[in-house]
């Protein structure tokens, strides 16, 4: 176990992140991950083709990088290291496109004046293709020569054998519409993971920071902790802190998806990107760049895109033996018909040839990590963040959500609904003397009674005497030298004997109402009740039928709380079930048989009490991940504000992303096979399957792009 830990120690330690540029494919991505691990130093490494990233374990240099991405021409850049993407016109960057398809239109101009086998027709053919194709040749021939058959592969021998049989046009039309097909890809890709870098770029690159009397523009990576920053209205804020001077309101959208301003003052906290409206801030600086929310979500972001989904995992399997199939199948239809039945050899060649280029797995590759960039994009910009393609697909199977009470369908701090008298002391002398005996105590309701005392005014300049707790039933102290006792009903029974029939009735009618009853009086009389409730949130019942709406099974409300409180709390919000009394372990073993009973489940809580809980279910969810790294780190899905709305939203985003991608493996086998009848009576021209092929690749790519448009309908 230690050399293990050590192990891990030693990868962390000579862990290196770099971004890649030039991805066009997903094939490309993972021949670049085995060049780069044959690499000398390297011991290990993993491309994230989502992000445009590689991860490698190791020592090893940026020239070392970008000699391994030779084939693709990759550019490599250490992950901290800022820098700005030129990007070239859309004709610079595609000149030897443009011009081949010049010369394909001369060619056959020159083919309809001088006949279609013209010398003149077919060197303009040729030029086309040479131009056009020359980046793919070199991939593809020497893929042949390794015996890696992929896209390009299959590319370069359906063309080379084109020009062969004397189809030189169709060779030619190949290589063009293989090439706007990347081109479209390329696009495509980089609209899903402009997703990731629109985040990126959410927070400024620098802020205006105090130092001593000196006021300075510094950039961010050189402001350190404690830093004083100055943030002026209608500024976005670079740094995470908190705010030591001013109140204004924060526009947390860019963080928690948040579509109302949230007040700050004195104390509380603040987050990089998020935009300050109103006032003049001044805000201490409490964590580096590196470790700012933003930055955590970006790289948790990252990191997901690069896990691999159930259907991709799938999709993988499938394209690494259907490629060379596709290969064997071709050989087989150019060679078998001629040998043996006599046919025509350029016939049945042509037809294997069409075959080879319809076989592209291109749609087929990029149907599913398409869609999971982008939904999971999509998802963070609405304030929730998803940690794996396993965990998108996952919600979107879920039959049973069961829900910690506290802080997630209550708002988590208790509030004193009810203050009934029975003696002559009135309303706010009573809360007075509650108040200056509860200060000294550490109980969570006590603090309820502290507010609402200082909320009305009541007099708190009481002496107190011989504070003293008593275990697990209330407290008790002198207040202007008399004694009070403040606690459970229990402690009243035991003081009494025989507490008063009135005051039993009021406690157990305000028990049913979800309410905690609190009791106040001497050794002789019960001098008040003062009912304490932690609120429920208000949109807490509207989620709930959401989820019955969209087909969630059973919702179940989990809490220690007792059961009268619990199902009054659990009536008003009509979960299916509600279980009172638990320990942290009761919740672990109660999930582990829901999961037991109904397949997938969904656990959401604070990502704290609840980590054991929320590792035993399918999908751990974790309320309020802004600013609090625990829920970031142990749930599966964090949703960044303390918003239960975002629930189902994540849940139809889920199922739309399983959706799209069965749609897009079901049409990429679809039109394979379609293409694969038309070739039997030779229907299928060469053009027609990489135009076939081209098409299926747009249409999944668009399809996929379709999630950018699912919003949280709040």
């Amino acid at each position: 176990m230690a050399s293990n830990v050590e192990n891990n120690a030693i990868s962390e330690e000579n862990k290196n992140v770099f971004r890649v540029q030039g991805f066009t494919c997903t094939n490309c991505a993972g021949k670049f991950e085995k060049n780069v691990k044959d690499l000398p130093g390297v011991k290990g490494a993993q491309v994230n083709f989502g992000a445009s990233k590689i991860t490698v374990y190791g020592k090893t240099s940026v020239q070392e990088l970008e000699k391994a991405g030779a084939f693709e021409n990759l550019k490599v850049t250490p992950e901290k290291e800022r820098v700005v993407e030129k990007k070239k016109p859309f004709w610079l960057a595609n000149w030897n496109v443009l011009l081949s398809v010049v010369l394909l239109v001369a060619g056959y101009l020159l083919g309809e004046q001088y006949g279609e086998e013209s010398i003149l027709s077919s060197i303009t053919y040729g030029a086309s293709i040479i131009i056009g194709g020359y980046a793919l040749f070199i991939k593809g021939i020497k893929n042949l020569f390794r015996l890696n058959f992929d896209m390009n592969t299959l590319m370069t021998v359906a063309i080379i054998g084109a020009a062969a049989i004397g189809e030189w046009g169709e060779g030619a039309t190949v290589v063009i519409l293989f090439a706007i097909s990347e081109v479209l890809e390329r696009y495509s890709m980089e609209k899903a993971r402009q997703s990731i870098r629109s985040l990126m770029d959410i927070a400024p690159k620098e802020a205006l920071i105090r130092r001593g009397s000196a006021e300075l523009m510094v950039n961010v990576e050189d402001i350190q902790v404690g830093d004083i920053m100055i943030v002026k209205p209608g500024q976005k804020l670079a740094m995470d802190g908190v705010v030591i001077k001013g109140t204004s309101t924060i526009n947390q959208a860019a963080i928690t998806g948040e579509s109302v301003p949230v007040s700050k003052t004195i104390d509380d906290e603040v987050f990089a990107g998020t935009l300050n409206e109103e006032g003049l801030l001044e805000v201490k600086v409490t964590k580096l760049v590196e470790d700012t929310t933003i930055s955590k979500i970006i790289n948790l972001v990252e990191e997901a895109q690069a896990e691999r989904a159930p259907s991709q995992a799938f999709v993988d399997r499938f394209a690494k033996y259907y490629t060379p199939a596709i290969m064997i199948l071709a050989l087989g239809i150019a060679v078998v018909p001629p040998l043996i039945l006599g046919g025509d050899w350029g016939e049945w060649v042509y037809r294997g040839l069409a075959l080879l280029v319809v076989g592209c797995p291109c749609a087929l590759v990029i149907s599913t990590p398409i869609s999971i960039v982008t939904a999971i994009g999509n998802a963070a910009k609405n304030g929730v963040l998803i940690k794996g393609g396993i965990h998108l697909e996952e919600a979107g199977r879920l039959s049973a959500i069961a829900f910690d009470k506290t802080g997630t369908l209550t708002k988590g701090f208790p509030e004193v609904t009810n203050v009934e008298t029975f003696g002559t002391i009135d309303e706010k002398g009573l809360l007075a003397i509650a108040s200056v005996i509860e200060k000294g105590s550490q109980h969570p309701l006590a603090s309820a009674i502290v507010r609402k005392a200082e909320s009305i005014c009541a007099d708190l300049s009481l002496t107190v005497e011989d504070f003293q707790s008593i275990t697990g039933k209330g407290v008790k102290a002198k207040v202007n030298g008399e004694l009070y006792y403040i606690g459970s009903p229990k402690l009243f029974t035991e003081l009494h004997s025989n507490m008063n029939v009135e005051a039993n009735q009021r406690i157990e009618v305000l028990q049913k109402q979800g309410k905690t009853v609190m009791v106040l009086g001497t050794e002789q009389q019960v001098l008040a009740l003062i009912a304490v409730a932690d609120e429920v949130r208000d949109s807490s019942k509207d989620v709930i039928k959401q989820l019955h709406e969209i087909g969630i099974k059973k919702t179940i409300m989990l809490t220690g709380d007792n059961q009268a409180t619990a199902e009054a709390i659990g009536q008003r919000l009509n979960v299916t079930d509600v279980k009172a009394d638990l320990m942290p372990q009761d919740k672990l073993d109660y999930i582990k048989q829901l999961r037991k009973d109904y397949g997938n489940v969904a656990m959401i809580g604070d990502g704290v009490n609840d980590a054991p809980a929320l590792a035993a279910s399918t999908v751990g969810i974790a309320m309020g991940g802004a600013g609090t790294d625990t829920a970031l780190e142990t749930a599966d899905i964090a949703l960044m504000a303390d918003d239960l709305s975002k629930l189902p939203y994540t849940i139809r985003l889920s199922r739309k992303t399983l959706t799209i991608i069965k749609q897009n493996i079901t049409f990429s086998l679809g039109i394979k096979l379609l293409a694969l009848a038309f070739i039997v009576p030779g229907w299928l021209t060469l053009w027609m399957a990489v135009f076939a092929d081209m098409g299926a690749t747009l249409i999944v790519t668009l399809n996929s792009l379709r999630l950018l448009k699912i919003r949280n309908s709040k």
